[in-house]
């Protein structure tokens, strides 16, 4: 009997101290989807090695591809032609991140209309954290947090009543900057969340522009909407 209640402790201690599962234990297959012939796909390329470094297993996929549902994460990048892909990836029950703002009433993720729904602020440096108990927020404080180096594009929209709002371009509450959908969530024009949907603010080439701050936000906003960092949003109605 002392023999077993000492492999049991043994056994406990080490559920204990054994680390939570990451990207590299999760293995999740990614595909990061752009326009190829754009020159600014060595942003794309930049942000996959970075990925790899996390442990996704990343592919680079054309926007002319047919639609696939075979990865764990798709992300739709602004360096893509947004009237040619619109909604393809609308209605896939795979979670998507996408940081083009052009395609967020294509994926029913915002209203219509360019300026009130969505847009671009074009240079910005800082965010304003609203909503910093959520995962998405990185662990980061409410308020003001530096994401840019120097001031840069900043994607934005006005999402459904669905979503988490995270964050938003300071003074600017209903240009939100990062915000997400769980999987059922209502997104605008009564559209149902097929899989987790989730807008974070970068622009065509300014991921080597982000702080260390910012850089925590965009890799959240990858595991959330993956499912690694797998927490229900808390604010949703």
């Amino acid at each position: 009997m002392f023999r077993l209640k000492f492999i049991l402790a043994g056994i406990l201690t080490l559920v204990a101290v054994w680390p939570l599962a990451s990207p590299a234990d999760e293995g999740r297959k990614v595909l990061i989807v752009v326009k190829p012939d754009n020159p600014r796909v060595a942003t794309d390329r930049a942000i996959a090695a970075h990925l790899e470094t996390r442990g996704y297993r990343v592919t680079i996929g054309s926007q002319y591809d047919p639609v696939t549902t075979n990865y764990d994460l798709v992300i739709l990048s602004s360096n893509i032609r947004s009237r040619d892909l619109l909604g393809a990836y609308r209605d896939v029950p795979v979670p998507v991140l996408t940081w083009e703002s052009d395609l967020l009433d294509d994926m029913a993720m915002t209203g219509k209309k360019l300026d009130r729904d969505f847009g671009k602020a074009r240079a910005e440096h800082f965010v304003w954290l609203v909503n910093a108990p959520h995962v998405l927020a990185a662990g980061l404080s409410a308020g003001i947090n530096t994401i840019y180096f120097k001031d840069a594009p900043m994607n934005w929209g006005k999402p459904g009543l669905g979503a988490a709002i995270i964050a938003t371009v300071p003074g600017e509450p209903e240009h939100a900057v990062i915000f997400g959908y769980e999987k059922g969530a209502t997104m605008d024009y009564e559209a149902i969340a097929p899989a987790r949907r989730t807008m974070v603010f970068l622009d065509n080439e300014t991921f080597g522009n982000l702080t260390p701050a910012g850089l925590n936000l965009v890799d959240a906003a990858v595991d959330w909407t993956a499912g690694v960092a797998n927490r229900a949003i808390s604010s949703c109605p």
